[in-house]
């Protein structure tokens, strides 16, 4: 299993903000050289606070193993020419590192922050990673481009815009999905299939995997072969005082994502549709707090990983071992005790 962390990773004494996504661009080299040192395979920049695909650049410039992926770049607000240009760009500065992790985003980002017309989000994404394959397949091979889909006709590839071939392999491309259709996108198009934190082991395995297939056996593809990613909702801490307040703040972080429509068939198939029914109406009342209480212990447990650091490799493997080609974990660093345990969980976590 393949092992990645997350920018900010949370060191304490780096400026990083993890709790709100944010991140202090300045500490993202020396973050990225701590990232590489404690032995992770791979570090994921989210499209949060700052733009991805600036922070990849710096990452990839300040380390010379890790790959770098966006988890995730909102797919559809930007071109996918201008897409496929930056990854391009940035396959080439590292020799190959970058990997094109893209999400979809809900309608209400879509239509009332990036001031787009909203489309059906599985058809469009499968019509954007054609389109950048057109791309990359026309640049690679020094030929004429055309692509001809519902969303994009791309047939204009003049010499003066167009990048030379790269000598390095294309970098992969990862979907986020948590719905079924997109899910089998991800089989048609994708190298790897990344999941939401909401999607439990259960989920992946009898909904999320079968579509994939179904996408996969479409396009006369490996099923075998689509990688599938997972960034689990873990609790933990070196002590239980810390655990409790971790604990506290995955409640919050479950409720939320139960009173996302988009996410219900999560909660749908665990049978606790009237849950993210009564979250999602209070979300509406914005009673943050009366959500979180709704976080029993055993809903807790379905969807977070919680425990002390000693035990959280063994909750890991056990539950996304069979699952899971790559996983997604981050926990704060203090000191040079903390990066020795991190490093020991990562050693653990690739070990066979």
């Amino acid at each position: 299993m393949l092992v990645e962390t997350v920018l900010p990773l949370g060191k304490a004494d780096s400026g990083l903000k993890a709790a709100d996504g944010a991140i202090d661009i300045r500490a993202v080299a020396a973050d990225a050289a701590l990232v590489e040192r404690l032995g992770f395979d791979g570090l994921a920049v989210r499209d949060n606070k700052d733009d991805p695909y600036v922070v990849s650049t710096l990452a990839l410039a300040a380390t010379t193993r890790v790959t770098v992926a966006t988890s995730v770049a909102i797919a559809f607000p930007r071109s996918p020419t201008v897409t496929a240009m930056t990854a391009w760009s940035l396959a080439r500065l590292s020799a190959g590192r970058f990997v094109l992790g893209l999400g979809s985003q809900v309608k209400g980002h879509i239509e009332r922050r990036f001031g787009m017309q909203w489309h059906a989000p599985g058809p469009w994404m499968r019509d954007y990673v054609l389109a950048i394959r057109a791309l990359w397949d026309a640049w690679q091979h020094e030929r004429p481009v055309s692509h001809h889909s519902a969303h994009y006709d791309i047939t204009l590839n003049v010499p003066v815009f167009t990048p030379a071939p790269l000598d390095c392999p294309l970098p992969p491309i990862h979907l986020a999905a948590v719905n079924p259709y997109m899910c089998q996108v991800a089989g048609e198009v994708a190298d790897t299939l990344r999941a939401h934190p909401v999607c439990t082991a259960s989920y992946i395995e009898h909904v999320m995997r079968p579509a994939v297939r179904r996408g996969a056996s479409k396009a006369g593809r490996d099923p075998a072969a689509i990688g599938l990613g997972v960034a689990p909702l873990i609790a933990t801490g070196p002590d239980e005082a810390t655990l409790a307040a971790k604990i506290h703040d995955i409640r919050g972080r479950i409720a939320f994502y139960g009173s996302t429509p988009a996410y219900a068939a999560c909660f749908t198939h665990h049978g606790l549709e009237a849950l993210a029914k009564e979250l999602n109406r209070l979300s509406r009342a914005q009673r943050w707090q009366d959500m979180a209480a709704l976080i029993d212990d055993d809903v807790l447990a379905r969807y977070a990983v919680v425990g002390l650091h000693r035990d959280l490799v063994p909750a890991l493997r056990a539950r996304y071992g069979a699952v899971a080609s790559l996983i997604e974990f981050s926990i704060p660093v203090r000191d040079e005790h903390d990066v020795a345990s991190l490093a020991g969980m990562v050693r653990a976590l690739r070990a066979p």
